[in-house]
């Protein structure tokens, strides 16, 4: 692969302002361009470019942060064939899951043509009051809906297309991703599903029954959520990112995008089953 790359940075994080300082005399010694968009070129004192700009020469994009960064980057690439290879300088790191002790090598891999590229699906979600269109979001891990500061459940009604599933009472409920599976929904007591499964997750938060349990649902349902009672302290929230105003009687419609998605860098022998294995430590202790 050959082309200008992309450096999408979190400015508050010092280790990312770091390792972007160290690629950026490390592609000058090796001829290699990097490209900031205006806020990333101002902290890290280069010369930047416009958004437009940066969208149309960038070939692929390297992040430097946490998960929380990546999925930032995953919105503003949104709509662009612009690949993402998140380096984690963060906690779990998931979605930025490179090793910053390796970034150089695995740069020059990706240049080197040596890797393939993974499509992960958004969740689209409107929302609609009283007839009309107010907000349209996309995820990368989840849309949640939410109560607010106050120690007050909130009743949320639930359907399947338009066939009633049920009526719930709790603390909100999480609509995920495959790829968001492993965040909040995990937390919730969801399942890990895989990031190339192409299913919804829904999973309660602190549901007042016994038979709440996390659901699993295809690529072409939907899902509608509308908050019943008169509880105005409720919110829906964007990877955990963004928040939006929600209202009793508010119509919420979720289902996995078939516009828009996002591609991952993937490196060779580095799949998905690898990096569970590595974050959470499974058969650490396995007994010989």
């Amino acid at each position: 692969m050959k082309g200008k790359i992309g450096l999408l940075i979190n400015p508050q994080k010092p280790k990312a302002l770091e390792m972007g300082k160290r690629l950026l005399l490390w592609g000058s010694e090796k001829g290699i361009s990097f490209l900031a968009p205006p806020h990333e070129a101002a902290v890290l004192g280069i010369p930047g470019i416009s958004d437009e700009d940066w969208k149309t020469q960038v070939e692929f994009a390297i992040v430097l942060g946490g998960d929380g960064t990546f999925l930032r980057a995953a919105r503003y690439v949104l709509g662009r064939d612009i690949p993402l290879y998140g380096i984690n300088v963060g906690r779990l790191g998931f979605l930025a899951s490179g090793n910053p002790n390796q970034a150089e090598n695995d740069i020059e891999t990706i240049l080197e043509g040596r890797f393939t590229t993974q499509k992960r699906r958004l969740l689209k979600g409107t929302v609609t009051r009283g007839g009309s269109l107010v907000h349209e979001v996309y995820a990368l891990n989840d849309l949640v809906v939410t109560k607010g500061a106050f120690a007050r459940v909130i009743t949320l009604q639930i359907f399947v297309g338009n066939r009633p599933l049920s009526i719930m009472t709790g603390d909100g409920l999480i609509l995920s991703t495959p790829t968001g599976s492993t965040g909040y929904a995990l937390s919730a007591g969801g399942p890990i599903v895989p990031p190339h499964v192409p299913c919804m997750l829904l999973v309660p938060i602190c549901a007042h029954t016994l038979y709440a349990r996390a659901m699993v649902f295809g690529d072409g349902d939907t899902i509608q959520v509308i908050p019943r009672g008169d509880h105005r302290d409720m919110m829906l929230t964007q990877d955990g990112q963004l928040g939006y105003e929600l209202l009793p009687g508010d119509r919420i419609d979720v289902s996995l995008s078939k516009e828009k998605s996002v591609n991952i860098i993937l490196l060779p022998d580095r799949d998905y089953y690898d990096l569970l294995l590595e974050k959470f430590q499974w058969g650490q202790n396995v007994i010989e």
